[in-house]
């Protein structure tokens, strides 16, 4: 039976480690798990025995595993030091005989975004933000929808567009959007990006830095890599619907408490074939995985074992293929969901009212 490997690490310290040793997690406070998570060897969380495919029967089985570097120490390390630990985790399932690995949150995201560990590692490496990115378009477009929103004639921003994820997401949503509003940290890089989407673009490409410029979205989707909030209750009009695909997320909890008026959606999530379970409770509701898991099986029960996404540019056209992949394979965009829970259906008539008051 072939065989997959997916990386996963804390984002939030202690809740995360409190699910493989809760009385460590109670024990330690957070500054001791962010400085012991540097010394702490990989292990494995699971074996998951079986998965099938809708599409052709084929099983495989595969090992979530645990790069123990907190997302902030991931962040706050040197290139190299986090390279190490995650080929260190990569080369512990090659011992366990897994023909693909796949890299969860910030294992994907630090330095060249899996070039370095895929050169390192005797197994094809992929980040799985093709599939994420396909899955986070979705989410916002079906919520748009919920509230009765059309794409064609909305204002769409793009928070992080100059990223991976971000910026698969912005091609993809150039030529839906009634104005695309690309926002990010380096104004060269949007600027080539304003210049290169917009010839193929449905309305005008715009550009900012300052994130104060979502204020004028209708649609907003984040994702970035800044590993706390960055998007508050002021930077947000009434209406608005926002689709946070970044763990630790962008969208600071004070939306959700204080802004009845806006609704957010989480990114990258998927239903997986028949609704199986991965052996780990990760935080998510059984039978949901993230996009970056679910390209990871999908490759394995495609028998694509290859670097199949790395870097930090990524192509559309492969974003298009994980998605028809994954769904021949049984995979389906999870149900609209905040905070890893499904949405209330009464939200979405909250926001939506609040839509009708302002036409």
């Amino acid at each position: 039976m072939d065989s997959f490997a997916f990386i996963l690490h804390p984002l939030d310290p202690k809740a995360d480690v409190a699910r493989k040793y809760p009385n460590l997690a109670r024990l330690l406070p957070v500054r001791a798990i962010h400085f012991l998570s540097l010394y702490w060897p990989p292990l494995v969380l699971s074996h998951i025995r079986s998965i099938r495919s809708a599409a052709t029967g084929r099983e495989v089985e595969g090992w979530l595993l645990a790069c123990p570097l907190t997302a902030r120490r991931m962040l706050e390390v040197p290139p190299r030091v986090a390279y190490r630990k995650i080929i260190q985790t990569g080369r512990l399932a090659e011992r366990l005989g897994a023909r693909i690995l796949g890299l969860g949150a910030y294992t994907s995201v630090v330095g060249d975004g899996g070039l370095t560990v895929a050169r390192a590692l005797q197994i094809p490496v992929t980040t799985g933000d093709s599939y994420t990115a396909a899955l986070s378009v979705q989410a916002l477009l079906e919520a748009a929808g919920q509230v009765g929103m059309m794409p064609e004639r909305a204002t769409v921003a793009v928070v992080g567009a100059t990223g991976a994820i971000g910026g698969a997401c912005a091609r993809l949503l150039a030529p839906r959007a009634g104005r695309l509003l690309l926002v990010g940290r380096r104004a060269d890089a949007l600027e080539a990006m304003r210049a290169e989407l917009s010839a193929g673009a449905s309305g005008p490409v715009e550009a900012a830095t300052d994130i104060a410029a979502i204020r004028s979205a209708d649609l907003v989707l984040s994702a970035t890599s800044a590993g706390r909030p960055i998007i508050f209750p002021e930077h947000l009009k009434p209406g608005t619907v926002v689709c946070d695909v970044a763990r630790p997320r962008d969208v600071s909890m004070r939306v959700h408490r204080e802004r009845e008026d806006v609704l957010v959606v989480d990114g990258g999530l998927a239903q997986t074939p028949g609704g199986v379970g991965l052996g780990f409770d990760y935080g998510l509701p059984p039978g949901l995985t993230f996009g970056c898991m679910a390209e990871t099986i999908t490759l394995a029960l495609e028998g694509r074992f290859e670097d199949y996404t790395v870097g930090k540019e990524l192509d559309v056209s492969r974003v298009r293929e994980i998605q028809e992949m994954a769904a021949r394979h049984g995979f389906r965009p999870a149900p609209l969901h905040c905070l890893d829970r499904p949405l209330p259906p009464e939200r979405i008539r909250t926001v939506a009212a609040y839509r009708q008051q302002m036409m």
